[in-house]
């Protein structure tokens, strides 16, 4: 059997974002995830805007058009053999399981979560690199920005070309990150807050797993 690579973690928190999605359902997408008005990069398209107006959550298209293998292609940006895969592997090693009414792929959160908190960081590790302009991550994220102050230093970023800011490169978990979380404000801040246990200090990573905590709804 394979083991759990990095994409797969991303593809879960897509996964736990749909969901969540679901429960509260579309109007209160991303209001929690960062200001309405709030983005990191700019450029030509609207992507930033479509999750502001997709309805595949209406009782016609749900779930058959949301968790489609080619959906989560569209969303996160990782082909559709991936998907696949990762699916397969996450299924495997009980990270997620297929709903037993409708079908869809299912996270168990509360094994996910501790794998974030326990595993991440030594799995999927990840150093501050060059100078690049991206999208801001971990503490430079609209979740923790105002929560955390690290006056004098360099902002971590995914690197992008549409991002706005300068900062110290760090490796997303998958390379489609960007366009993943222009989509999708809540998977935006679920990737942060993963990213700020990957690489941040001891202060940073324990409210980053208080927070994780709550926006995965991890029961006890």
């Amino acid at each position: 059997m394979d083991g759990i690579k990095s994409q797969d973690l991303g593809l879960l928190l897509k996964l736990v974002s749909l969901q969540k999605r679901e429960a509260q359902g579309q109007a209160d997408n991303g209001q929690k995830a960062w200001p309405y008005d709030w983005q990191d990069w700019g450029g030509e398209g609207d992507e930033s805007l479509e999750w502001q107006i997709r309805d595949d959550f209406s009782d016609e298209f749900f779930p058959a058009t949301v968790y489609t293998v080619r959906s989560l292609e569209s969303e996160t940006g990782i082909g559709k053999s991936q998907v696949s895969n990762s699916l397969r592997r996450c299924l495997d090693v009980g990270l997620a399981k297929k709903d037993r009414k409708s079908g869809v792929p299912r996270v168990n959160a509360k094994r996910l979560y501790e794998f974030i908190v326990y595993g991440a960081k030594y799995v999927f590790p990840a150093k501050p690199g060059p100078l690049v302009r991206g999208i801001g991550t971990s503490f430079a994220a609209p979740v923790l920005e105002h929560r955390l102050f690290s006056a004098g230093e360099w902002l971590p970023v995914w690197p992008d070309a549409r991002g706005n800011n300068k900062g110290l490169e760090i490796s997303p978990l998958f390379k489609t990150v960007g366009h993943a979380v222009r989509r999708d404000p809540e998977l935006y801040a679920l990737l942060a807050l993963v990213d700020a246990i990957r690489i941040g200090g001891s202060r940073e990573a324990n409210l980053a797993k208080d927070l994780l905590e709550k926006h995965m709804d991890v029961s006890e």
